[in-house]
């Protein structure tokens, strides 16, 4: 393993994507404290005008955002080629989003987040894509 890459797995980047300015600065504030690396983008198109993403990380992607919605942007970056785990979050998840989430095998976090579910939720989520 080289040195690069030893580090991007002691600190994974965790990608968050919520169209809420306050959500995306107090989740970076709250998983920087849980000692993710965190990169924050306003909207889809931000996130998919990215020239690189990290090789390790999670997405956290709000359903709800302008344009496309969270499983459409899951979509567009898995064809092309981003294969990094992902967490839908959402307030109150309908039964037909649990049930397109349950079918690409991406799990919901509901708003507003709970002691530690979300982070909780993301180290499952790389220790899954560290056994990959």
């Amino acid at each position: 393993m080289e040195a690069a890459d030893s580090i991007s797995r002691d600190k994974p980047t965790v990608i968050v994507v919520d169209d809420d300015p306050a959500i995306l600065r107090s989740l970076k504030f709250s998983l920087e404290l849980e000692g993710f690396s965190v990169r924050t983008y306003a909207d889809a198109t931000e996130l998919l005008n990215e020239a690189a993403l990290p090789p390790f990380g999670c997405l956290v992607i709000d359903y709800n955002l302008p344009a496309v919605n969270g499983l459409e942007l899951l979509q567009r970056l898995r064809n092309g080629q981003v294969r990094l785990p992902a967490i839908m979050i959402t307030s109150s998840p309908s039964k037909m989003l649990r049930e397109s989430a349950a079918a690409a095998g991406i799990p919901i976090v509901e708003k507003p987040f709970f002691n530690h579910t979300l982070s909780d939720s993301i180290r499952v989520a790389l220790e899954h894509q560290d056994r990959h």
